[in-house]
């Protein structure tokens, strides 16, 4: 009997996921990021999975969809309607702890909302479980990197506006693109192809309840790979004070943004947590959508400059 219920909660999970890639939004068959094998890989994680619970967390009364196993890493991208198309774009990277992926809550959903404002979502399928012997962050940033030069690659065949692709991550998806954003210049893998001569360096992040940005040990510090300069993009944090993910993680980066003269806005809230994405509830945290609609408009990202 458990293994009936086992099949059938797995296959009921496998169709929310493709009725979220297509609910809302004009979603494009996904593109892998690598001609062949992504860098590195020796093909042991297994087969991709989801790793939902019946029993798991709810966030504002709802399942979250996690998946992982990912080896063959992909993007996504979510078109909003051609009336409020405005020819920006945004990487999306879920969280997760580079364990897993939480790719409606941090993914699917998140593109819907980009498109509600008439910006394309790039939902990134990045590499998890972290691989043994190196940095957590490593195949998620070197997933990010090519995803972003990829796109800007291509945005011409997307219509898309070369110099409006930002990126946008949540958790350890927001690390992703914090390492990006600081990044920028060299390619953490050997080029493979015309992408990979693109700059991949975003025009805007947006990071949402970041982590792993500031070590336990030494809190009032980046972790090393983590160099802000002044020619790191303009960056929207967003985190609540009683996140267990500590959110000195944003604080710092604020900080090292102010000094290297970025411009740079950030929403702390007093209540919330972590992992809420953006399902509102009675929490202002949950309004941070609006706040980031606001600072897009600041930076003219959503104006209609193709």
């Amino acid at each position: 009997m458990k293994r009936i219920f086992s099949v059938w909660l797995g296959t009921l999970l496998m169709g929310l996921i493709a009725n979220r890639s297509t609910c809302g939004a004009n979603a494009l068959e996904p593109i892998r990021l690598w001609p062949g094998t992504a860098p590195g890989d020796t093909g042991d994680i297994g087969e991709e999975k989801d790793t939902t619970k019946p029993d798991g967390r709810l966030v504002a009364g709802k399942a979250v969809i996690r998946i992982s196993n990912v080896s063959q890493p992909t993007v996504t991208i979510y078109r909003p309607p051609k009336e409020k198309d405005t020819g920006a774009a945004v990487i999306v990277c879920p969280g997760g702890g580079f364990s897993i992926l939480a790719i409606d809550l941090e993914g699917t959903e998140v593109c819907e909302w980009l498109n509600s404002i008439g910006v394309t979502g790039c939902l990134l399928k990045y590499r998890v479980p972290a691989r043994k012997g190196l940095e957590r962050h490593t195949v998620g940033v070197q997933d990010g990197q090519r995803a972003l030069g990829l796109i800007r690659h291509r945005a011409r065949e997307l219509n898309l506006d070369p110099k409006r692709i930002g990126i946008m991550g949540f958790s350890a998806g927001a690390h992703v693109s914090a390492a990006v954003s600081c990044g920028f210049e060299k390619r953490t893998y050997e080029p493979v192809d015309e992408a990979d001569h693109v700059s991949c360096r975003p025009d805007f992040a947006m990071l949402i309840y970041p982590g792993l940005l500031a070590p336990k040990e030494q809190p009032n510090r980046l972790l090393p790979h983590l160099t802000v300069t002044s020619n790191t993009p303009p960056t929207l944090l967003v985190q609540t004070e009683d996140d267990q993910v500590r959110v000195e993680n944003s604080l710092f980066y604020y900080l090292a943004l102010k000094n290297a003269k970025v411009s740079a806005e950030m929403h702390l809230y007093a209540a919330g947590g972590h992992g809420y994405g953006l399902r509102p509830t009675e929490l202002a945290v949950t309004t941070w959508p609006k706040r980031a609609e606001e600072w897009l408009r600041g930076l003219d990202v959503l104006g209609r400059g193709r």
